[in-house]
């Protein structure tokens, strides 16, 4: 509990991380209940307001065939946010287990996990997303597996030098002295003590992870319309005439990945430093 209070208290020292912390709640609380409380349909069209600017009819104004921007930007929003956290978790789930298993037994099987995370590594990321998304397609889930799975090697690496590091402290040497088995030493003792580097890069890892999925959508190859996601509403702005003289139509889902990046990167540093203070920028 001191060390929870503890936390909290130098979190709270980090001003634009805590607004930074409401906004992105705010934004979570927005996707989820805004759609059924406004009986938001993101697909329905208006065939009377084809590329209508804003206005009272529609909010945010409408696309080139009649859909309502404002729904698309709350429901394509949902989709974003929940594929940013969700491939972090496949990431965590994947990365976790193999850094922490190679870094304390060491030997054939941690050269093999760490060679496996190089050879992953090597391989730029985007290209292999988009190599697989040709084969398999690009559902959601595929995309979430894919960021996932592909970002697992930062993770391991993060965790594997960590238990390294805790491995050789005294009060584990003293563990193995009288006898503790592997499995206690291994997650009662050693992972608790190398995990809260992890915790403090979890927020950037979630914003990477929107960013590809936004990459992947805005290059056509993420989630496919009529499905929509920040990152394909704002490939719009690939047609000149949408990005000179319909703004509506890309703007207010280009601000609202912007906006949620960067506050969800300044959650990261919150954390970041409320974990280590000594590491807080001056």
């Amino acid at each position: 509990m001191k060390r929870n209070s503890e936390f909290i208290r130098h979190f709270r020292k980090h001003k634009l991380a805590v607004i930074s912390l409401v906004i992105v709640i705010l934004e979570i609380i927005g996707v989820i209940v805004l759609p059924a409380a406004l009986n938001l349909d993101p697909n329905s069209i208006d065939g009377a307001a084809f590329n209508q600017a804003p206005g009272t009819a529609h909010l945010l104004g409408t696309d080139e065939v009649g859909r309502d921007i404002f729904s698309r930007v709350i429901s394509g929003g949902g989709i974003s946010i929940l594929i940013g956290f969700l491939a972090t978790a496949v990431s965590v789930a994947v990365g976790l287990p193999l850094g922490l298993i190679a870094g304390y037994y060491k030997g054939k099987i941690e050269t093999l996990i760490m060679r496996l995370a190089d050879i992953f590594m090597s391989f730029p990321a985007m290209v292999l997303i988009l190599v697989f998304v040709a084969v398999f397609g690009s559902s959601v889930p595929i995309i979430i597996l894919l960021i996932g799975i592909l970002n697992w090697p930062a993770v391991g690496k993060l965790i594997y030098s960590n238990v390294l590091s805790v491995r050789s402290k005294e009060y584990v040497e003293a563990e193995y002295a009288i006898g503790t088995g592997d499995r206690k030493i291994l997650f009662e003792t050693i992972l608790p003590n190398s995990i809260a580097p992890l915790w403090a890069t979890l927020a950037f890892r979630i914003s990477n992870a929107m960013i590809t999925e936004s990459a992947l959508s805005f290059l056509g190859a993420g989630v496919q319309p009529p499905q929509a996601s920040w990152g394909n509403i704002i490939q719009a702005a690939t047609s000149l005439i949408v990005l000179t003289k319909r703004w509506w139509i890309w703007i207010p889902a280009g601000l609202c990945l912007v906006v949620t990046i960067v506050c969800i990167n300044f959650v990261g540093e919150g954390i970041r430093d409320a974990l280590d203070p000594k590491m807080k920028r001056l």
